[in-house]
């Protein structure tokens, strides 16, 4: 692995690896000498946030990663502090950073600049690794892999994702991590994939090939949300994606807000996710019920985005090693 793009990248090997190495550092993470352990394994390299789309999770999960792992940081957070306000490129700006780190983290609203940087990269004499953290209304496949973390988590006791029946909701239309999410499903045999929202929100073609040639799982469109929830293992609720709606107001139907009366038709066992930020989709009162798992996914982020820095600079060898001699004696 060198390049983090898309989560078409990703097979289950990939996945399965990476969630036991998340696993193992955040145990690790519980503990302060464990913690100077993983403070050591990466304190000469250097990581660039370039992050000029709005940001909270993702920017400061990438960053404590980054911090828990020994990486010095660097941050561009407005083009206008760069020499991007004085005219110059987006290339000549992103490959100006790699001259001065290790690899680089960009969340930007253009669609497809990672896929471009990371080939320009390696056409140059100094070709380090570009991480997607959110590519225009495309890609978002680390949020995807905490997502799918998540999941994996909570379904471990009850057979794992294989054969569970997973409701996504709201912008589908428009939400990146929707997109990279399905992606990552289809490695699941028996998987049922709900699709609720709007016909005005619906999945693209893109995604809807992506599942139709899956013979792992199936998948359903439909404009229903209440009448699903008895069949859920787990919803995954998103807002109204309206960055990309050239500024006009749109608005989502309430009826595809998850409220306190809806948790009576819920399985005691189903799990609520959001990737989060939340508006109205979810009620702030069902954050206190068992099955709302939101806040743990926000953390997972954390976990899952060590374990891919891990994997890329290949010191997950050093960390399941001092895993071992720590608690396999």
């Amino acid at each position: 692995m060198k390049h983090v793009l898309h989560s078409s990248q990703f097979q289950r090997a990939d996945l399965e690896t990476l969630f036991q190495l998340s696993d193992l550092v955040r145990r690790l993470g519980a503990d302060k000498e464990h913690q100077l352990f993983l403070s050591s394994l990466l304190p000469h390299k250097r990581a660039m946030l370039y992050f000029v789309q709005p940001s909270t999770r993702t920017f400061l999960s990438f960053h404590s990663a980054c911090q828990i792992l020994g990486i010095r940081c660097s941050e561009i957070r407005n083009p206008s502090t760069s020499s991007e306000a004085k005219g110059e490129s987006i290339e000549d700006a992103i490959r100006t950073f790699s001259s001065y780190v290790d690899f680089i983290v960009m969340r930007s609203p253009v669609a497809g600049l990672c896929d471009r940087m990371a080939e320009i990269l390696d056409q140059s004499a100094r070709s380090i690794p570009i991480i997607n953290a959110g590519s225009g209304p495309d890609q978002h496949p680390t949020q995807s892999l905490l997502d799918l973390y998540t999941l994996h988590r909570d379904f471990k006791h009850s057979g794992g994702i294989e054969g569970k029946t997973i409701c996504i909701v709201g912008d589908l239309k428009h939400g990146r991590t929707v997109r990279s999410l399905a992606r990552l499903l289809v490695h699941f045999p028996g998987v049922r994939i709900l699709l609720s929202s709007p016909k005005a929100f619906a999945i693209q073609d893109d995604i809807r090939d992506v599942l139709t040639s899956s013979t792992n799982i199936t998948f359903e469109e439909t404009e229903e949300f209440a009448e699903l929830l008895p069949e859920c293992d787990a919803i995954y609720m998103t807002r109204i994606q309206d960055e990309w709606h050239n500024g006009a107001e749109v608005v989502m139907q309430d009826r595809y807000h998850l409220k306190c009366h809806h948790l009576e038709a819920l399985k005691s066992s189903a799990l609520i996710l959001h990737p989060f930020p939340r508006r109205q989709e979810i009620d702030t009162k069902i954050d206190q019920d068992p099955r709302a798992k939101y806040w743990e996914q926000e953390r997972n982020g954390m976990w899952i985005r060590m374990a891919l820095i891990a994997e890329i600079f290949k010191v997950s060898g050093d960390i399941e090693e001092y895993f071992r001699s720590c608690f396999d004696e």
